[in-house]
């Protein structure tokens, strides 16, 4: 095992997870399944309710989330310690030579590993043989560009040998080159060659819109072929965006011990959640060096103390207290009565009054000034992505690829804190705004754009539908998300949105607010700059600049004019990359749902607008 690299924990949740291909730089990996994961150096993460909605969807068999393995500074310089890390296998398993073209597995014995023990990113494979070198050192060989990928997470070689010989019987045994003519790197200027029957063939046929494979059925990160797929396979490129589209779920870390004792086990619930007797606690606390930290926190307090609230908690974790499988509906009670939670290290509460200005539409504002959010990747799919936070647990038809051979018992995770602001629009408006028969017109035209979205990947077309308050909602916080990092000095990317929705109808409705927040994985956080902009005339501020960048927009009029697309493509209305869609890491609905005509009268008025 050799260490290729370094990654960020909150990566391996949201853009080389389980499943995906790293471009690296000298070859590309393919990033293995839990059942390839040494947990023995993986840190527990404690998140019960986070825990609680993800059994929802694979089973009570889960009960732990791992923060992905962490190799210890100390061994940096030892050469005797394991390789710590997570692992990952040359994939595509085709490479060509640099200099001669050769095409061939890595498995041939063509081309061979070159490891170097100071600068891991420089291992690669070289071609020893090849014939062109004229040098002491061999060329490179490089990972081919072309793939074979379904919608039900397959993911294979492309099919060379067949595909070349244009469904003759093929050569055995068959030497391959692929050469390109020209600098475009165009599929029609690369060709695939049999250099056995002089057989040729260009790549651009590999992605006509009527060509493709029949699936075989291949997982490579689990080591398994399941060959009844039904599905088409399509040649893909190394490196498409579509290649990999996480379903991740999150949640916010909501303190429930209402004492000093209570919040103290609950924060170090870790290092405590094992303890066995008051014996074991004792001798803990005399000897252990775990609790040599802990000491400190709780010196004022005796073992039976102690003792008797670890008792309290494992009984809240098995019985009557167990967390709900609703992530947001605690959040949304917490933000809405913050005097009722008491602050902790990674969760305090300020409410202030709404924004100057903005009274008739807005409660309090809450200024999140500290926030700890858990996040654990649950599958992921590939071509296509069907789903978001809110259907990850909600929908039956969700595709999802599994991250490993048996069901699994625990999951990859990360944790950040943070801060954030919270606003809430008072529901008598909102309720009075629906009513309209331009907003009623509005939400049908979403409606059948939300239909036809999903009829087209095949999924049951009346389900998952959010309604036009969410619309409404979810314009406005991108709005602000565009307008907030002109000013908190946090990148577009870095400040996100966690939206609640629902109507009176819905359970644990109604709910309408939405929380704009930034985190980083650090122990103490981030510095302060979003959350003093909740103060009423600063938000003020921002919320009067925010609708007025919404009125125009560089692409009118084309973008006021868009209407909710009925042909499946995608469900936005009046939106562009101009004026409404923000980074994947930033949007909890992968940027659907959006229109800014809901918010303010724009060149198409429409009559729609939220806000005078």
């Amino acid at each position: 095992m050799n260490e290729l690299g370094s990654l960020r924990p909150s990566q391996l949740i949201f853009t080389f997870g389980v499943g995906s291909l790293v471009d690296l730089p000298k070859m590309s990996a393919l990033v293995m399944g839990l059942d390839d994961w040494d947990t023995r150096y993986c840190k527990e993460i404690e998140e019960d309710r986070l825990v609680a909605a993800i059994q929802k969807r694979l089973g009570p068999q889960l009960n732990k989330l791992f923060m992905p393995p962490i190799k210890l500074d100390s061994m940096d310089n030892d050469a005797a310690a394991p390789a710590i890390g997570v692992p990952v296998a040359p994939f595509p398993r085709w490479m060509r030579c640099s200099l001669c073209d050769t095409l061939a597995t890595v498995d041939s014995g063509v081309f061979k590993l070159l490891q170097d023990p100071y600068r891991p990113d420089r291992t690669e494979y070289v071609h020893q043989g090849c014939l062109k070198s004229k040098g002491n050192r061999p060329p490179s060989a490089l990972s081919v560009r072309f793939l074979v990928a379904c919608k039900e997470g397959h993911l294979t070689d492309f099919p060379w040998v067949n595909f070349v010989h244009k469904g003759k019987v093929p050569c055995k045994p068959a030497s391959l080159s692929l050469r390109e003519y020209g600098a475009s790197g165009d599929a029609s200027d690369i060709v695939v060659k049999c250099e056995s029957c002089q057989s040729e063939r260009r790549m651009a046929d590999a992605f006509d819109e009527d060509f493709h494979f029949s699936c075989s059925g291949h997982h490579p990160h689990l080591r398994l072929v399941e060959p009844s797929c039904t599905e088409k396979a399509k040649t893909m490129l190394l490196g498409a965006s579509n290649s990999w589209f996480p379903i991740a779920l999150s949640a916010l870390s909501i303190p429930r011990a209402t004492d000093k004792l209570g919040k103290m086990v609950e924060e170090q619930w870790s290092e405590l959640k094992d303890t066995e007797d008051e014996d074991e606690l004792r001798l803990m606390r005399k000897k252990s060096q775990k609790f040599q930290s802990l000491i400190p926190l709780f010196s004022d307090f005796s073992d039976e103390d102690i003792w008797g609230a670890i008792e309290l908690k494992k009984k809240g974790i098995g019985k009557a207290a167990a967390p709900a499988e609703d992530l947001k509906l605690p959040e949304w009670e917490a933000f809405s009565h913050p005097e009722t939670v008491e602050p902790n290290k990674d969760f305090r509460l300020v409410r202030v009054d709404p924004p100057k200005g903005f009274e008739h539409y807005f409660e309090d504002t809450v200024r999140v000034e500290r926030i700890r959010e858990v996040r654990a990747l649950m599958g992921f799919t590939r071509l296509e992505s069907n789903a978001d936070f809110a259907e990850a647990t909600s929908l039956k038809d969700l595709r999802l690829t599994r991250l490993s051979r048996e069901s699994p018992r625990w999951l990859p995770s990360s944790e950040v804190r943070g801060e954030g602001i919270f606003l809430r629009i008072r529901e008598e408006v909102l309720l009075e705004w629906q009513k309209r028969d331009e907003v009623q017109q509005l939400q049908n035209e979403f409606l059948e754009s939300h239909k036809a979205w999903r009829k087209l990947r095949n999924l049951e077309p009346g389900e998952g539908f959010p309604g036009i308050r969410l619309v409404l909602l979810h314009s406005l916080a991108h709005a602000l998300m565009r307008q907030i990092v002109l000013d908190c000095g946090y990148t577009a990317a870095s400040v996100r949105e966690r939206l609640y929705s629902r109507l009176p109808s819905e359970d644990g409705g109604p709910m309408a607010g939405i929380l704009l927040y930034t985190a980083a994985p650090d122990s103490e956080g981030t510095l302060g700059g979003l959350v003093q902009l909740g103060d009423p005339i600063t938000l003020s501020r921002h919320i009067q600049q925010a609708l007025e960048s919404m009125r125009l927009c560089g692409s009118d009029p084309l973008c006021s004019e868009h209407r909710p697309d009925t042909l499946g493509r995608g469900i936005h209305g009046a939106c562009c990359h101009a004026c409404q869609f923000a980074p994947e890491t930033s949007c909890e609905r992968a940027n659907r749902y959006l229109d800014r005509s809901v918010l303010i009268n724009t060149f198409s008025d429409r009559g729609a607008a939220f806000f005078e």
